[in-house]
């Protein structure tokens, strides 16, 4: 684990593989950390040089200040791509799922010259709507991550997940129940105000969109409804996958990832 000040935070990233190998940035959903990426870090390390990093008030990363006012998915595009400068490159490939594929769509839009390839996970061009996001935000301002997490985790993860690791919902539990609660509503808020479906296209990134059958935050309708936005393919879609499909089918996202970068 290494730390960075970016504007006056410390932000927690690893920078793992050979300096000669082309960077990829991975990032995380919301309320859990860079170790969603675990799994697939040794098969990706043989041909990249891997970049991880925990958003604000997540995993070993500070919290937003009180006084900076709200998020914005360009704050967290700038993080981005002040790792990729600590990493010595201006250009790099990009993967993030949930709010890490809001991220990456900012890229995208704003900041395309320096994207080699971006690929979206269990993302949308618009995520739920702002009365909910602003409702969870409230609730977790008032209760707290550790008293929610009970109602949020079991909503990432499909069936075949919680069947073949019976502690993978406890554990993410105590994850999120560890997380700085004002950051995540700030992070909520952001997500209702984000709204993608009129500055993706056009944009000469090479993309691969994934989604799970049997997700049920950003369900398959979802992401194809980004694939019209950004006017490419249909996603793939992974059958009796959730929201997180790192954690899900590390394998499966590995062998799909590692393609489309080839």
């Amino acid at each position: 684990m290494s730390f960075a000040k970016i504007n006056q935070r410390t932000v927690a990233y690893r920078l793992l593989g050979d300096t000669d190998k082309p960077l990829l940035v991975l990032a995380h959903p919301l309320g859990m950390t860079q170790a969603v990426w675990d799994d697939m870090l040794p098969a990706l390390m043989g041909k990249f040089r891997v970049l991880t990093w925990d958003l604000p008030g997540h995993g070993a990363s500070s919290a937003w200040p009180a006084d900076a006012g709200d998020i914005t998915p360009e704050n967290l595009a700038q993080e981005a791509l002040a790792l990729a400068r600590v990493a010595g490159t201006t250009r790099f490939h990009f993967a993030g799922t949930s709010i890490g594929g809001a991220i990456g769509q900012q890229l995208v839009a704003k900041h395309s010259d320096s994207l080699l390839s971006a690929t979206l996970t269990n993302t949308g061009a618009v995520i739920g709507t702002p009365e909910a996001w602003n409702l969870r935000a409230a609730n977790v301002r008032e209760r707290g991550l550790t008293a929610m997490a009970g109602d949020i985790v079991p909503r990432w993860f499909g069936p075949i997940a919680c069947q073949e690791q019976p502690a993978l919902l406890d554990g993410w539990k105590v994850i999120m129940g560890r997380g700085d609660d004002n950051s995540y509503a700030l992070l909520c808020e952001m997500l209702g105000r984000a709204d993608f479906r009129e500055s993706l296209l056009n944009r000469g990134v090479p993309l691969l969109l994934i989604g799970g059958s049997d997700d049920l935050a950003t369900p398959p309708e979802s992401l194809k409804a980004l694939a019209q936005a950004c006017g490419t393919g249909d996603p793939v879609i992974l059958e009796g996958v959730g929201h997180v499909p790192s954690v899900e089918c590390p394998a499966r996202l590995t062998e799909l990832l590692l393609k489309h970068l080839s």
